[in-house]
């Protein structure tokens, strides 16, 4: 599942198989294979890329500013990364993009409650830095 190698730096192997990598957009394109679909989770419209991309408006620190957008895309590269590489990506790598993370992990049956220590531990330990990103990860979908 999923077009990434499960070593490369900042992919995450969901509890199905599908595989997404997160990463900062502050820092260059890793080597190897280019994302086919990429979230991008800033306050800003970002420049465009070479593949398909969407933009997710939120501002550093907070939450997405349409929670019900940000759900929509949340499934959308959910439902991609079965036969695509799929890439989530905000500023620093951390904070957005552990939380999306942490929601398509939801998606993929981990419990809300529990989504955040996954994507911790499979991700970053540093991932989704604020108490109302945890928060907003326990209660999607709900």
């Amino acid at each position: 599942m999923g077009g990434w190698d499960a070593g490369a730096p900042g992919v995450v192997t969901l509890p199905s198989g599908k595989r997404v990598r997160g990463r900062g957009l502050r820092h260059p394109v890793p080597d190897g294979p280019r994302p086919e679909f990429a979230l991008h989770l800033v306050g800003r419209r970002p420049a465009a890329v070479e593949w398909d991309a969407r933009w997710v408006r939120w501002p550093d620190f907070w939450l997405p500013s349409d929670r019900v957008d940000a759900a929509d895309a949340f499934r959308e590269a959910w439902l991609r990364a079965a036969d695509e590489r799929v890439e989530l990506a905000c500023a620093g790598g951390r904070g957005r993009t552990g939380t999306a993370l942490a929601c398509l992990a939801v998606l993929d049956g981990v419990p809300p409650g529990d989504a955040v220590a996954y994507v911790r531990a499979h991700y970053h330990p540093s991932a989704v830095e604020t108490p109302w990103q945890r928060r907003y990860v326990r209660v999607f979908g709900t």
